[in-house]
Order: C-alpha cells, then sequence, then structure tokens
C-alpha cells in the first residue's frame, strides 16, 4: 500500500509568540496584525479572510498581546473609569451590562468606584483615577464639578463641561407619556414622587413633569407630592412615604413613581392599607427593570432603554479617545416608551375624589 505523506510541520515560531515574528509566519506586515489583532477602526479596509486567518493563527500559536508595549505605542492604557452612585438592582445593574459587554468587546479594561451621593467623593475619585492614566471617563447618574484632561461620557448627565458628552433620556416625551395615559384612564387626582436630590436627572425629570402636566390637563397638588430621601435603592426608598401619604390622605387615584423599585414600595405600602393597585389606586413606575413585568400587578412603566444607553455611551467615548481632534457630539438623546401593563386601570367609583375642599396646585 503507498505510504501516507506526512503532515508539513509548522515552521518553529520564538517562544513566546511575539507580534513580529507571528507577522512574519503569516507573510503580513506588523501593521496589519496589529489592526486586526487591536480591532483598531482601520481593520475593517482588510478582507474577513485575512482577519480570519490572523485570528485564527493567534489562538492557534497562543500569540498574547503585549500591554506595556501597546500602551508605550499608541500612548493609551486602555483603561476607562466608571463613576456610579452605587450598585443595585435594575437600573444600574443593566446599564452595566451593556458597558461592561462594549468594553470587553473594545479591548478595555475598567475601574468602577461609587460614590454614595457623597461630595467629596465625588470630587477625590476623578482626580484618583486621573492618577492611574485612564484614557476616559463614563459617569452614570453623576456630574463633575470640574473638567478632567480626557474625554467624559455621562449618562443621565445634563451638566456641560468642556469635553463631555451627555447621554440623556427625552424627559418631556417620558413625562407626556405617562401622564397622558393616566389622564385617557380618567385620572386626575394623582401623587407624584420626585427622585432624591443626589440623582441628577431627578430635578429635570420633575420639570418635565411640571410642564407636561399643563399641556395634559392635569392640576398638581402639593399635599400629593412626596419626595425621596433615603439614600436606599430597595423597595424601602417608596414603601414609608406613600404609607404617610396614606395616612394622610386616600383622595387620589394614581401615583407616578420616579423609579420602579419605588413603584415596588409603593405597591406594598398600597397593600399594606387594605387598598389594591390597580383597582383603588393605579401605580407608575419609571426605567423598566428587568422583575417590572413579573410582580403582582405586573407593573406599568417608562422604559428606558438602558443597555443601549451603556453601549452608545461606550461607543462614544471610545470614538473621541481614537479621534480627540475630532468634533463630538454634546448631547445624544434617546426616547422612552410606555409599557401598559396590569398596575394602572380606570379610577374606582368608590375611591373617585370627593368634594371636600381641595389645596392650591403647585404653579
Amino acid at each position: 500500500m503507498p505510504r501516507k505523506p506526512k503532515p508539513i510541520a509548522e515552521p518553529e515560531l520564538p517562544k513566546p509568540v511575539n507580534l513580529k515574528s507571528l507577522a512574519e509566519h503569516l507573510s503580513l506586515s506588523p501593521a496589519t496584525v496589529s489592526l486586526v489583532m487591536n480591532n483598531a477602526p482601520g481593520a475593517s479596509a482588510i478582507s474577513a479572510a485575512t482577519r480570519q486567518r490572523v485570528l485564527e493563527a493567534a489562538k492557534r500559536l497562543d500569540y498574547r498581546a503585549n500591554p506595556i508595549a501597546r500602551s508605550l505605542r499608541t500612548r493609551q492604557t486602555f483603561t476607562i473609569g466608571v463613576i456610579v452612585p452605587e450598585f443595585s438592582e435594575g437600573y444600574f445593574t443593566t446599564l452595566m451590562n451593556g458597558i461592561e459587554d462594549s468594553l470587553l468587546q473594545s479591548g478595555y479594561l475598567h475601574y468602577v468606584v461609587t460614590h454614595q451621593g457623597k461630595p467629596d467623593l465625588i470630587d477625590e475619585y476623578p482626580r484618583l483615577l486621573t492618577k492611574r492614566s485612564v484614557d476616559g471617563f463614563l459617569l452614570v447618574n453623576t456630574s463633575l464639578n470640574e473638567p478632567v484632561r480626557v474625554p467624559v461620557v455621562s449618562i443621565s448627565g445634563h451638566k456641560k463641561l468642556k469635553g463631555n458628552t451627555n447621554i440623556m433620556l427625552d424627559h418631556d416625551r417620558a413625562a407626556l407619556l405617562a401622564l397622558q395615559h393616566l389622564y385617557d384612564l380618567g385620572h386626575r387626582r394623582i401623587a407624584f414622587m420626585k427622585g432624591q436630590r443626589q440623582v441628577s436627572d431627578s430635578d429635570f425629570r420633575w420639570d418635565s413633569i411640571m410642564t407636561i402636566a399643563k399641556r395634559v390637563g392635569l392640576t398638581i397638588y402639593p399635599d400629593l407630592c412626596v419626595y425621596l430621601e433615603a439614600n436606599s435603592w430597595s423597595p424601602e426608598l417608596g414603601y414609608p412615604i406613600i404609607r404617610d401619604l396614606l395616612a394622610r390622605t386616600r383622595d387620589f387615584t394614581a401615583i407616578f413613581c420616579s423609579n420602579d423599585i419605588a413603584a415596588i414600595g409603593a405597591i406594598r405600602a398600597i397593600a399594606d392599607a387594605n387598598l389594591r393597585c390597580p383597582e383603588d389606586i393605579s401605580v407608575i413606575g419609571f426605567d423598566d427593570i428587568s422583575s417590572a413585568a413579573y410582580l403582582t400587578p405586573r407593573l406599568t412603566t417608562v422604559r428606558q432603554p438602558l443597555r443601549r444607553m451603556g453601549e452608545a455611551a461606550v461607543q462614544t467615548l471610545l470614538k473621541r479617545i481614537e479621534a480627540p481632534a475630532n468634533p463630538y457630539p454634546e448631547v445624544i438623546l434617546f426616547e422612552p416608551e410606555l409599557m401598559i401593563r396590569e398596575s394602572t386601570t380606570n379610577p374606582n367609583a368608590s375611591t373617585a375624589p370627593n368634594s371636600r375642599t381641595r389645596q392650591k396646585p403647585l404653579t
């Protein structure tokens, strides 16, 4: 029988394999291999077949990029500083999933710090991260008090600072969706919940509610306005203020909560007052966290596209880092969506506003 030909052995490469030896092995230029391995913007000009060949060879030969050499060559550390108020279920978790996935796919590492709303930490963290030579900052519901030397992208930020891009929700549209829904159901006496002072979105969302309520034809009564104070992101946030509101008055048929976590606490307070949601009091939330659709009742809420906002923040920041001289947007606006579920319905006749004296509305 004829002998099978021996497989051709791959040429020996030095260990560990470096960029130059990998390029020589593939008969390509080091620049081509570098573009592919770093997924740099210029890599799109390289054919898909060549990119695939580079990636397969790098994996087979256990090529590992030298991060120190890469940093010296590009004058970047490929690290991002992420500053957030805290970690909690819902809003921050969804945002961070989008942020981390995008950074990972782009070959960046990140530091995450939480300031818990403390002014000294908000001032100190940018200095500490700057000393670690981060290439840029991602801020979540946080505003810096002074500019920094690197690009900044703020999610739910509103302050205009040099070098800063704000990723924002259209709060006027969000207020219109929620208030028009309640108005169309027949609600006229609505309790409103304002977010904590340390949350950068709170004032802007409140201003939108005040403006849009007049447009829709709703009156905002001061005795039906409650304000979140606690630095907490558990349902306990909304429970005590709605419990206390119900102890003072039940002369309302709906509650517009500042976020879904607070709405969960509000629904519990309604139940503990021997009332039903939505038959006695409708509740609408904000954010559309992952658990909102699995509550009893399922929560009607204004959805923020949080994951997409996180991904957009990363891509905007990396473009600015890679091309610092290019113009950049100061604001990127995202559209909300109303998710109508089970926690809102027509007001029950037995709990409709009675004829007692009303307080003057807010102006």
